[in-house]
């Protein structure tokens, strides 16, 4: 009996291949993407005062196009390539189609799927650092920072918990999506970053509005539904596990806004945009390093506790320990993703089901991957209380590998460029660090295109009909 003609191998569909996990997982790596292009470009440029729309959007666009280079020149292989110490793999390239074409590591499908999709996720690992730092940090300080941070930072600690050479990956930690390797370590250096950095201006400080909500709800509905690739791809495969895994992340992330908004309104009087948003990330954050691996009522459980312990850091302890009210992390990074992060990495080692650790896992010792709470219903306790030891290692060394790194990074920026803007350009924002703004109105344009510190590479005669329009239009530059 032949197959049928698209089942059919040849050289452009090896036998290895599946078709259809491929397809998912390009599909999966094109949602994360968009989570940051447009996702958090949109979100970073409503989310913060008018006059620094423009140049924290920019930030997150230039660090994702960087990240993409620096993945295929070194930091793939860094990644998930032959081990050159315990937590680190030997630079090399990614750009030979017979390297490429070849079968990934892990998967029923090309390397160049995989190299794609795990780019995008060293991607937004960088731009959600930008977060602690908008509103004052020199763009040419950001210019540096980004590789510098990628290559020292983030792919030890991909080596370290994802590559199936990797010391934590070996002992048995649990991290289905990224709660240590994205969010924790994203988190941590945010924060880091920021005490390096300095703070924004004194009333930028206090007042700071964010310059459009509904965009703000644009880029943040974005990020939320790219999540369903952001889990939904970890399996590596269009499987159960993967399906699972999108509908925790959904479940969890709704009970986690709904927790925020309710203590939002019981406690303030009024439900916020702003606080639905910090408990929609939250959610996600959480239940990143369990997705797969977990029941879907724990999932709630887990969006209890997102929407709850992290708002209490925020809205309450932020304002009671010396340290978090010094450093300026302006969106909150450090509650909404190395509380979240080291949360949801904790809860794994409580929440995690043996079964389902074996469905996604698929290796011989799979029992090694056991969640204590079902360690105690089983009688191995011991097991369960190892799991828990291994992923608070495995957050203990996140934490002291970001301080660390990111502290060298920024201290060295600082001996060539100065990390923090200058209070003049802070004074102005957008149109003085890239000589454009993010919204003018038609009577302004003349000012705008005259202004000293205009962008004179484009200037160009396509202002000179704004005068004429009709009153009240908006032209988006």
């Amino acid at each position: 009996m032949e197959l049928p003609s698209n089942l059919v191998t040849d050289e452009a569909s090896p036998e290895w291949m599946s078709k259809g996990d491929n397809a998912w997982q390009l599909t999966a790596a094109t949602l994360v993407g968009l989570q940051t292009i447009p996702g958090l470009v949109i979100l970073y440029g409503s989310m913060v005062k008018k006059k620094w729309a423009i140049n924290s959007a920019f930030m997150a666009f230039y660090a994702f196009a960087m990240v993409l280079v620096c993945w295929v020149g070194w930091g793939f292989r860094m990644s998930f390539g032959e081990k050159l110490v315990f937590f680190l793999g030997k630079p090399a390239v990614a750009l030979d189609e017979k390297f490429l074409l070849d079968r990934a590591f892990l998967g029923y499908f090309p390397r160049a799927t995989m190299v794609f999709f795990q780019s995008v996720f060293a991607a937004i690992t960088v731009v959600l650092i930008a977060g602690a730092l908008l509103g004052r940090m020199n763009f040419r300080a950001w210019i540096l920072f980004v590789p510098l941070w990628f290559t020292f930072s983030y792919t030890i600690a991909a080596f370290s918990i994802w590559c199936p050479q990797g010391w934590l990956a070996k002992l048995g930690v649990i991290d289905f999506a990224g709660g240590f390797v994205i969010h924790l370590s994203s988190g941590v250096a945010g924060f880091t970053a920021a005490f390096w950095v300095g703070p924004r201006a004194e009333k930028d400080r206090h007042n700071f509005p964010p310059n459009n909500i509904i965009l703000m709800l644009a880029g943040a509905g974005l990020l939320w539904m790219g999540w369903s690739g952001f889990n939904g791809g970890a399996p590596f495969a269009a499987s159960t596990i993967s399906a699972l895994a999108v509908l925790n992340t959904h479940v969890c992330t709704a009970t986690s806004l709904l927790t925020w908004l309710l203590l939002d309104s019981f406690l303030f009087g009024k439900p916020s945009v702003l606080g639905a948003i910090q408990g929609m990330i939250t959610g996600l954050v959480c239940i990143t390093p369990a997705a797969g691996v977990v029941q879907c009522w724990a999932a709630i459980l887990m969006g209890l506790i997102s929407g709850s312990v992290p708002w209490y850091t925020m809205m309450v302890l932020h304002n009671k320990v010396k340290l978090l009210k010094q450093v300026d992390d302006t969106m909150a990074i450090f509650h909404t993703h190395a509380i979240a992060g080291g949360l949801g990495g904790i809860l794994t080692g409580f929440f995690a089901v043996p079964k389902l650790c074996r469905l996604f896992y698929m290796v011989p010792d799979w029992e090694k991957y056991l969640g204590l709470a079902y360690g105690l219903q089983n009688g191995r306790t011991s097991a369960g209380f190892k799991q828990m030891g291994i992923q608070l290692a495995a957050m203990v060394f996140v934490i002291i590998l970001n301080i660390v790194v990111t502290s060298i990074i920024c201290w060295f920026i600082g001996l060539i460029i100065p990390l923090r803007l200058s209070d003049e350009v802070l004074e102005i924002g957008d149109d003085a660090i890239h000589g454009e703004q993010a919204f003018a109105l038609w009577h302004d344009a003349e000012t705008f295109v005259s202004s000293k510190h205009s962008n004179k590479v484009y200037d160009t005669d396509e202002f000179s009909h704004v005068a004429s329009r009709s009153m009240g239009e908006v032209q988006m530059v």
